[in-house]
């Protein structure tokens, strides 16, 4: 079973579905995604050796050999340039998913959709896809298991997106929706900081 942030993820991707999943561990994602859409491809990128190998066993165990290529390697460079439409990366600090972006930005081309879960630090996230081609054009806050996950999803736009201080550091959309969650979060934050 999938757990609800990685639904989430699942949700928000496009037909037609070709695309990398970064840092995929056990490649559910991708293997949920290759069983609810028979015509999806993916590619299950892994940097160290024992999640890579979950991954592929996960793949096998699935028969969906034919649908998902397993990578190993390191952020983008398991894809080429032009290979996928869509990326997911989910699970990493913001730091972490700002750098795999900056440093495969040569294998963005052809990417239309970035769908990004940082575990911290989103308003890098939000910063960096701004001022690289990116639109955030959707964003979920949700509650899994007492940790709050917040998702961002940006489509390829040729022109800047003007965000303020306030909406990069809460997200346009969430902070117009106020969800219980979103209020949870930061008023948890605000009684950090006191």
């Amino acid at each position: 079973m999938l757990s609800n942030r990685l639904q989430q993820l699942a949700n928000y991707l496009e037909d037609p579905i070709c695309f990398a999943d970064i840092g995929s561990d056990h490649a559910y994602l991708p293997c949920y995604v290759c069983v609810q859409h028979p015509k999806a491809k993916a590619i299950a990128g892994e940097l160290n050796e024992g999640p890579y190998q979950r991954a592929k066993q996960t793949v096998l165990d699935q028969h969906l050999a034919a649908q998902i290529d397993v990578r190993k390697g390191n952020g983008l460079e398991v894809i080429s340039p032009g290979e996928v439409n869509q990326i997911t990366i989910a699970g990493m600090g913001g730091k972490l998913i700002c750098s795999i972006l900056n440093n495969g930005k040569n294998k963005l081309s052809g990417v239309q959709r970035l769908i990004l879960q940082p575990n911290i630090d989103a308003h890098l996230v939000r910063k960096w896809v701004i001022d690289n081609s990116y639109r955030i054009t959707a964003e979920a806050i949700i509650l899994e298991e007492g940790y709050v996950y917040e998702i961002i999803v940006c489509d390829f736009y040729t022109k800047q997106q003007k965000l303020n201080n306030q909406q990069l550091l809460f997200g346009p959309f969430l902070l117009e929706e106020k969800t219980d969650v979103f209020q949870q979060k930061w008023l948890s934050e605000k009684n950090k900081t006191t």
